[in-house]
């Protein structure tokens, strides 16, 4: 069984800290490997979306919904083009998730459900001193 598993690191406005009116977690439009694991949405169509069904840890099955907010595309005014996920928020807030952790998403090779994780940022793997250190904050696959 092979799988693909993105991760990305959570901003305080990812996990509802800001206090700030977000629609979701942001998936850049250039993440094509991990759009390309998510439902297949209709640029055709303003605003489409696809609910997804996802397990976390504990068992518990959870819809997020899969959004392509794309009024840039459809209204003279509009600004949005961009994919979330949304309706984490609460999610967020029960498994106690913090700016600076991970939020992981995978998907089974033959499978329609997603496995959702949140990665303490105190449990990073530990790596080599090796001079400066980057700081990743977007989408990121994990082989």
């Amino acid at each position: 069984m092979s799988s693909e598993k993105f991760r990305k690191r959570l901003s305080a406005n990812d996990v509802g800290t800001t206090g700030g009116h977000q629609g979701g977690v942001l998936i850049p439009k250039g993440e094509k490997e991990l759009l390309a694991m998510l439902p297949a949405l209709d640029q055709d169509v303003k605003n489409p979306d696809a609910w997804i069904e996802c397990i976390d840890e504990t068992g518990h099955t959870l819809k997020f919904r899969f959004v392509y907010y794309n009024n840039r595309l459809h209204d003279p005014g509009g600004t949005r083009n961009e994919y979330r996920i949304t309706h984490m928020t609460s999610w967020f807030r029960d498994v106690g998730a913090r700016e600076g952790d991970e939020f992981e998403i995978s998907r089974a090779s033959f499978g329609n459900r997603y496995s959702i994780g949140i990665r303490p940022k105190d449990a990073e793997e530990p790596e080599p001193d090796q001079g400066v250190r980057i700081r990743l904050t977007a989408w990121r696959r994990v082989h």
